[in-house]
């Protein structure tokens, strides 16, 4: 009769309803797409802004990539952690 106690401790059925891991996975989803979706806007307007720059200076075109890189950085951790 013990162990029976022990044992429904550890069973997932009885600590938390059925729909907690379903809860659970859509906020892994959400951090997913947003981090992504933000990544993407940050590329996008690093690029922008780039061009932009590129036009009136060009000599200073290569300097300016590392907003590009740091947004594409954004989006690989977003799809890592």
């Amino acid at each position: 009769m013990g162990d029976d106690i022990a044992n429904e401790a550890y069973d997932f059925r009885v600590t938390c309803p059925a729909w907690a891991p379903g809860i659970g996975f859509m906020g892994c989803m959400a951090a997913v797409i947003l981090a992504n979706a933000g990544g993407a806007y940050g590329t996008a307007k690093a690029g922008q802004g780039i061009m932009a720059m590129g036009v009136r200076s060009p000599e200073l075109l290569m300097k300016n990539i590392i907003p590009v890189v740091m947004a594409g950085g954004f989006c690989v951790f977003g799809l890592l952690f």
